[in-house]
């Protein structure tokens, strides 16, 4: 291995383009990523700003890239925001990616969400999560982002009870006949994000739950082999290390992998020896 590459454990980091490594890897389980949306975001090093056309080519190249490394039966869940005043980026990025792959589920990700409602008898207000304001006369606060869920054909067969919710009224178990008090919690998808109070790195991270979530509703074993091209400061190989599975995770910009490298440490253990292969 060379001396752009970190193990740990069962987790790989590589300093990289992702463009240069893909070609190299096969046997791929799942994808989780969320690359540069294109929006102006303040990386460390990249430029958030291509002319849109080299934008959507870059999008064709490296999507086309996992299509060859991804197993047959793989999953590839891409994360992709937007914002206001430029919202249909994220359908042209998916018409990029149909071009390789068939769309089989599309997941909202909540980050934040009030709810007034009166429910079977009971009311119940509940007002959860962060988001940032939109100072705006013409837009309404962005409170969600895509998780559009890639594959080859379409039918791969999904783990819907490994991210399973009670059911409200617990009648509809014999009601459907179902023989644990759980449902398919379905595509939208709260998960909170950190704050401006705590400690934010990276300008477009999602939480390890996240990834989580993608990699268990596909279904995973100690065998699993998980990939995220745009790892950033490592959430994806956090949720890999949760589950017992294997991960490699791609990054162009050294600041971010070396964040990686310290929350993989400590996600494993504070004291790990780390080998660094030359």
């Amino acid at each position: 291995m060379s001396n752009n590459n970190i193990l740990i454990n069962n987790i790989t980091l590589i300093h990289s383009k992702c463009e240069k490594i893909l070609p190299t890897l096969s046997g791929i389980d799942v994808v989780v990523t969320s690359p540069p949306y294109n929006i102006g975001k303040e990386y460390s090093t990249y430029k958030d700003s291509l002319k849109y056309e080299k934008y959507l080519e870059w999008i064709y190249e490296w999507t086309g890239l996992i299509k060859k490394s991804l197993k047959n039966n793989g999953s590839f869940f891409l994360n992709i925001g937007s914002k206001p005043s430029n919202p249909y980026i994220v359908f042209d990025v998916l018409n990029e990616c149909r071009k390789h792959f068939v769309l089989q589920n599309t997941i909202h990700w909540v980050k934040s969400i009030y709810l007034e409602n009166f429910s079977y008898g009971r009311e119940e207000n509940i007002n959860v999560g962060h988001f940032k304001p939109i100072n705006s006369d013409r837009f309404v606060n962005d409170l969600h982002e895509f998780v559009f869920h890639f594959t080859k054909k379409g039918n791969v067969k999904i783990d819907r009870l490994s991210l399973g919710v009670p059911y409200k009224d617990s009648s509809n178990i014999k009601r459907w006949s179902k023989k644990l008090n759980k449902r398919c919690r379905g595509n939208i998808w709260y998960i909170p994000y950190k704050t401006a109070c705590s400690k934010k790195i990276h300008p477009a991270q999602f939480p390890p739950l996240l990834a989580k979530n993608c990699i268990k509703l596909h279904g995973y074993d100690k065998n699993t082999l998980v990939v995220d091209p745009f790892v950033g400061v490592g959430n994806t190989c956090v949720a890999c290390i949760d589950l017992g599975c294997k991960c490699i995770g791609i990054d162009l910009d050294k600041y971010y992998l070396d964040e990686a490298q310290k929350a993989v440490n400590n996600a494993v253990n504070k004291n790990l020896q780390i080998q660094i292969f030359i």
